[in-house]
């Protein structure tokens, strides 16, 4: 056993002193987490999300994005529930789920949040991503079955909350112990099998994390959190401050679950080739066994379409794009119906050796004349090792956020790309509107 104690580190961590390197990326992650939530904003789970919170976790908090205020454990499930519920934010290959969907509200669920300056912020949002994806790891190492995002990243938002409302290494501890025994530790293949709004638990996760950090100021005890101070995964947490998990978030080109990327990507390489989509025949698209899971061809919902394959490869194929339009309004289309009903999945062995910290997959295209097309295999674009530009990214958030946010779209990108240079009140003006 180490005598390095990760609470400790925590404790002790000052936001202001991030450096630029990662102040860049934490930045990179804020403006792609606010365009993912400005454009969930129409969903039907983000509606219903406003409403609930209003009602059952009343309270003076502004919501993200939406009129009305709620409790501090209202804000942040309502916004990571918002931020889920358009399957287009960040994540981390080896947690196998998503950190910044619950952290982003569970920072702005606190009142102490708002006299932080915009350096303050982005490290504690950085610090939010290192103890995530360690607890995501260190679960996924000890569990047996595969748990939502807010199983872990509920860890983190404890911790953050304990930081700004001035918790102590003990008080801390306790906090850490409650989030880890309070978050979703729920079914992830099950909402894979069966897509509902339950989605990846993240709004639930988010919102054990805040109450963790509320209850252990007020003498709650739950410690020990064993994902953080046992012994078998004392290795993970052995390099907090010098490997930075923050820099391996991987970012999304489009709006449905990262295990279908790879096919997308495979499709679109081929559709110069095609030409008409009437040309074929069938399209047979060879993934790993969690990618052949995403089964369903026609959803009906948008949270089918987003934990479909068969659904945005048809629209890459035809279209030419996968965007937020494609899980949302064109689920009726019956020419995209009848092309996803034509895709056959196979699982490819190789491909299931390299999960997960590599996800491929490639495709072949029977046409009408009977040729076929064969891609090469492909990854999902975004990773460290392919990442998406600044430019991409930032072509992302005004693809998602102009269309809710006007004009302000663009004063919100500035004021993100800027944020160490200001203050959190300079970015919440935007978020309250």
């Amino acid at each position: 056993m180490s005598d390095f104690d990760p609470i400790d580190w925590i404790a002790r961590f000052d936001p202001d002193t991030l450096d630029d390197a990662n102040l860049h990326a934490a930045k990179r992650c804020l403006l792609d987490l606010l365009g993912v939530a400005a454009a969930a904003t129409d969903t039907e789970l983000a509606k219903i999300a406003t409403r609930y919170v209003s009602v059952q976790h009343a309270g003076a908090r502004p919501l993200l994005f939406a009129r009305g205020s709620a409790s501090e454990t209202g804000v942040a499930l309502h916004g990571a529930w918002l931020i889920d519920a358009l399957d287009a934010h960040d994540g981390q290959v080896l947690t196998k789920g998503h950190a910044g969907v619950a952290l982003l509200p569970g920072l702005l669920a606190y009142a102490e949040a708002e006299s932080l300056s915009g350096r303050a912020f982005l490290g504690l949002l950085a610090l939010g991503y290192e103890i995530a994806t360690r607890a995501g790891i260190a679960l996924h190492a000890t569990a047996c079955d595969y748990h939502t995002s807010g199983a872990w990243n509920a860890l983190a938002v404890a911790a953050l909350g304990g930081k700004l409302i001035g918790l102590d290494r003990d008080q801390l501890r306790e906090a850490l112990g409650i989030a880890e025994f309070y978050g979703p530790r729920s079914q992830m293949m099950r909402c894979i099998e069966h897509p509902t709004m339950v989605k990846d638990g993240s709004g639930w996760g988010a919102m054990a994390g805040v109450a963790a950090s509320l209850l252990a100021r007020e003498g709650f005890t739950g410690a020990p959190a064993i994902t953080v101070t046992g012994n078998d995964v004392d290795d993970i947490w052995q390099d907090l401050g010098q490997r930075w998990y923050l820099q391996e978030q991987y970012f999304k080109a489009y709006p449905v679950c990262r295990w279908a990327q790879p096919a997308v990507e495979a499709a679109l390489s081929l559709r110069d080739a095609v030409g008409d989509a009437a040309r074929i025949v069938q399209i047979d698209v060879h993934t790993f066994h969690e990618g052949v899971c995403l089964a369903t061809a026609n959803p009906e919902t948008t949270e089918a379409a987003q934990y479909s394959l068969p659904w945005p490869v048809a629209c890459a194929v035809a279209t030419g794009q996968v965007n937020a339009s494609s899980v949302t309004d064109s689920l009726t289309d019956p020419a995209l119906q009848a092309l996803a009903r034509r895709i056959v999945m196979h699982r490819h062995a190789d491909y299931d050796a390299r999960f997960p910290a590599e996800r491929w997959a490639h495709v072949n295209m029977t046409l009408t004349d009977g040729s076929v097309l064969e891609s090469l295999p492909c990854e999902a674009r975004g990773n460290p090792s392919n990442p998406l530009s600044d430019q991409e990214l930032e072509h992302k958030y005004q693809r998602l956020a102009e269309p809710v946010l006007g004009e302000a779209a663009s004063g919100l990108r500035d004021t993100v790309m800027r944020l160490e240079h200001g203050s959190v009140r300079d970015l919440l003006r935007y978020l309250r509107q």
